[in-house]
């Protein structure tokens, strides 16, 4: 007995020093912590339980049979993040460049699986040089099998990916279909394929940040929600974040108690909109001002920045925020903050989560390079999620909200559930004087009688009156009750229950 306790805790010190000391040392000269590092600053201390430590590869091709590590690159287990339980996989890039071989994704499709069957998160920290060459087809099975988990899960619990490193060709599938991609910035990068085949097929010059590193991914492809400047801060706002998020799709958030009064007024929001309709203000600001506590997590803020995302309390109840923003292209949708909006809309919907739609939308975005590149189906996937949306629906007209665009903010069309307007609220087909120009097309040579109409338009629609006189309005209220009004409809929406037609699943405009 006492030779196998001597066995057990060398195997364990070697699994705990993965590709050893000098390659530990190599991953902390690059700014990077390593595997277990990060699981450490993840989890709550000591709660953290390892499974199949003593994995290994089963490859003999290419003398890879004298080279075994025990737990073969990634560290798989269960521990809880601020007392809530969660799923965690670490790849390890000190052993084999943290490369995935047929056991190492067994090793996450069984804590995928278990997370699944007790209703768990899973959270991916990624950190690997992509499918071990050495295993071939066997690599690409584990892939597979990844991926298929991936899908089986989606809508059922959280998933979360942390690109901490490396994520290069078929090992980006499975961070894309989770429900939140976060990366480090200068440490990790994303690309289906890498800068020296871009540059043999397309002859184009890029590094590996410049093709797919973090600022590239949060700003300009939108395929990552949010960069941090290092491993430590990104591990950190992940435990903030994941305080946000049930566990599964049968829960609700955790209620975090507030001192914010549910009932509280702020008389700077009289003033938030301007009386001049074509001057912006910021969004965030009435965000801010109605949320418990003024704490708002944006999402994907560096991305299509002209509507806003993200999660938020009222009275100590998770909401998901989706608003336009008139500080960006004025507010208008286009095919990428539709794309930003829709995928947010269909998380809170899975996941139990209120959703407060802030409107101020001109329309939708025109020219050739929107319909190009095919606004009318990407415009779509908005719509259809608000439309398809079963948790409470609370909207909020502020300002403008014109044309198709208004149908698609979670308008009462859309089985809104409340809708507000401010005394601001313009809801028309389109701005007065683009409306005037068509209605009274004939006379566009007399500019006093065009200027006399639109006053007249103005007067008919510049106010949400004509909407409220149809229900399409619930109430117009005054700026300062704002948090109060719709503190007030959550708890009556608490317990509501809607259920649509039978069927396998819709076919959303992809």
């Amino acid at each position: 007995m006492h030779d196998i306790i001597h066995q057990l805790d060398a195997k364990r010190e070697k699994a705990r020093l993965g590709g050893g000391q000098k390659r530990i040392d190599a991953q902390h000269a690059k700014g990077k912590l390593t595997a277990r590092e990060r699981i450490e600053i993840l989890l709550d201390e000591g709660t953290f339980e390892e499974w199949d430590m003593f994995k290994e590869h089963r490859c003999t091709d290419f003398d890879m049979e004298q080279t075994q590590v025990p737990g073969d690159g990634v560290v798989t287990g269960y521990g809880t993040v601020n007392g809530r339980m969660v799923f965690v996989f670490s790849q390890d890039f000190t052993v084999f460049g943290g490369a995935l071989s047929e056991t190492h994704a067994e090793k996450i499709c069984k804590i995928m699986d278990k997370a699944m069957q007790v209703g768990a998160p899973v959270i991916g920290l990624n950190d690997s040089g992509g499918a071990r060459i050495q295993e071939g087809v066997a690599a690409l099975g584990g892939y597979a099998d990844v991926f298929q988990r991936n899908v089986m899960a989606s809508g059922v619990i959280p998933q979360i990916s942390m690109i901490m490193g490396p994520c290069a060709g078929g090992a980006v599938y499975s961070p894309s279909m989770t429900d939140f991609i976060f990366m480090v910035k200068d440490s990790s990068y994303m690309f289906v394929t890498g800068p020296d085949v871009v540059k043999t097929v397309t002859h184009e010059e890029v590094t590996a940040e410049e093709l797919g590193g973090a600022i590239t991914h949060t700003t300009k492809s939108g395929v990552a929600d949010l960069a941090f400047e290092n491993d430590v801060e990104a591990l950190l706002m992940l435990r903030r974040f994941i305080n946000y998020l049930p566990q599964n799709n049968k829960e609700t958030a955790p209620i975090r108690p507030t001192s914010d009064p549910a009932d509280r007024l702020d008389y700077s929001l009289d003033t938030l909109v301007p009386d001049n309709a074509n001057k912006p203000y910021d969004i965030k600001e009435l965000i801010y001002k109605i949320v418990d506590d003024g704490d708002f997590f944006e999402v994907q803020p560096g991305h299509a920045a002209n509507i806003v995302i993200g999660f938020a309390r009222m009275e100590g109840q998770t909401v998901g925020i989706v608003a336009n923003q008139p500080m960006v292209l004025a507010g208008c949708l286009d095919i990428k903050s539709a794309i930003k909006g829709g995928r947010f809309v269909r998380f809170c919907d899975a996941f139990n989560i209120p959703i407060i739609t802030l409107v101020d939308v001109p329309g939708f975005m025109p020219g050739t390079s929107q319909e190009y590149g095919g606004i009318i189906k990407h415009g779509a996937k908005l719509l259809y999620a608000y439309a398809e949306c079963t948790v409470p629906k609370v909207t909020l007209i502020t300002r403008k909200a014109y044309g198709g665009a208004y149908d698609v903010m979670a308008s009462k069309h859309l089985r809104g559930d409340v809708n507000f307007a401010w005394p601001s609220a313009e809801i028309a087909v389109m701005g007065p004087k683009g409306a005037v120009e068509i209605i009274f097309r004939e006379d566009k040579g007399d500019p006093e009688k065009l200027a006399a109409k639109e006053a007249e338009y103005k007067a008919k629609f510049a106010n949400p009156f004509v909407a409220g006189a149809r229900g399409f309005i619930d109430d117009v209220i005054q700026p300062h009750e704002t948090r109060k009004r719709i503190c007030r409809s959550l708890v009556m929406l608490k317990n509501k229950k809607i259920e649509n037609p039978w069927r396998k699943h819709g076919n959303i405009p992809l």
